[in-house]
């Protein structure tokens, strides 16, 4: 792993999310530490303290009075997002807000005009910093499956499943008409945030499909309420191009029209069989070539810990040197399709989209 600096961090939030970020620094204490969390809640106070041993503060005017954080993560309810996000750049402290930002469109847009030009704000949103989910976005960038111009996505809900389907197509602001439906099946509840279900429930789970048409590309988002928790369920990602796909963790191309090429995609772990190593993530393998490498060797993190550490990993270098990885631009973006999504589920017809004012100038 790395040697560097600690990158020193604060908290806004004392929820299930913030306690997300407080594990990964936990689990990599020679890459972060948390200087503060920010809750005025007593209870959650004393169980952070014991929990984590992370000083707490009833607020980011404590906060920043008793430490010098290089950047905020702000997670908390996204009612209260926006007045934490000013109140922390509004003071020259950069941001790592959690997604979404805002929860409307209103909301975004007030939001977005009322920063200063010189607010530092990157946004939390990590499916697309998976091992996994890096690897298939890196072959599918690389060429070998010519121009991308399809990407069905089922993999979570809304936004984030939003996120990874652009970023699949190479989609940055273009407007679309998005045509989306919903329905409900029965399945047997699974997991939550708290943990397994105590017995066996049969739940309805609401289905969310949409077709984003963007013109010469073209998008399917596809998400069954609380599928990338269950047992029963799997994920599923197609990304077509005009030379070759990958499904899932298939991948087939053609080198030219008549040497076709297949492959798979390989996670290659320590610790497995007679390895000695530790056990961890090495990462992607796409036949000779590695598409993915861990960056936190040896450091025994699940994929999601690792996309969060890779969101740190990337703050600190947008406090450096600017370099944006999930602006507030592109999360307004995300969450605006969503909500179009839903409006059109709403309307029972298809909608299109208008250029906001977070979009770029063109």
């Amino acid at each position: 792993m790395m040697q560097r600096p600690k990158i020193v961090f604060g908290i806004a939030g004392s929820g299930w999310r913030a306690e997300c970020f407080l594990q990964v620094a936990q689990l990599l204490p020679e890459l972060f530490e948390v200087c503060g969390v920010v809750t005025r809640s007593q209870t959650r106070k004393a169980e952070l303290e014991t929990k984590w041993a992370a000083p707490v503060y009833p607020s980011v005017a404590a906060l920043l009075a008793a430490a010098q954080p290089r950047f905020v993560v702000t997670a908390v309810a996204r009612e209260v997002a926006a007045r934490f996000i000013l109140e922390l750049t509004g003071q020259g402290v950069p941001v790592l807000a959690e997604t979404p930002p805002a929860g409307d469109l209103r909301e975004l847009t007030e939001l977005y005009g009322a920063l200063r030009p010189d607010a530092k704000v990157q946004v939390a949103e990590q499916y697309h910093l998976q091992p996994m989910h890096q690897a298939r976005l890196t072959l599918a960038g690389s060429g070998r499956l010519g121009e991308i111009h399809y990407a069905h996505v089922s993999i979570n809900h809304s936004y984030h499943g939003i996120s990874l389907i652009r970023r699949a197509l190479g989609i940055g602001f273009e407007n679309a008409v998005i045509n989306a439906f919903g329905f409900e099946h029965p399945a047997v509840e699974g997991p939550g945030r708290n943990g397994p279900p105590d017995r066996e429930r049969i739940v309805r789970n609401d289905h969310l499909l949409a077709v984003i048409d963007f013109g010469a590309k073209s998008g399917l988002f596809d998400f069954e309420q609380n599928q990338h928790r269950s047992w029963a369920r799997s994920e599923r990602m197609l990304i077509r191009g005009v030379r070759g796909e990958i499904h899932n963790d298939s991948v087939k191309y053609l080198r030219d029209f008549r040497t076709p090429v297949t492959f798979e995609l390989k996670r290659q772990s320590a610790g497995e069989y007679e390895n000695v190593e530790g056990y961890y993530l090495k990462g992607i393998l796409g036949g000779e070539a590695w598409l993915y490498t861990n960056p936190f060797l040896p450091g025994r993190l699940m994929d999601e810990e690792i996309a969060l550490a890779t969101c740190l990993m990337k703050m600190d270098q947008y406090v450096s040197d600017g370099t944006e990885f999930y602006s507030l631009a592109e999360a307004s973006q995300d969450q605006y399709l969503a909500l179009m999504m839903e409006e059109s589920r709403r309307l029972r017809r298809p909608v299109e989209t208008a250029t906001q004012i977070w979009a770029p100038a063109r």
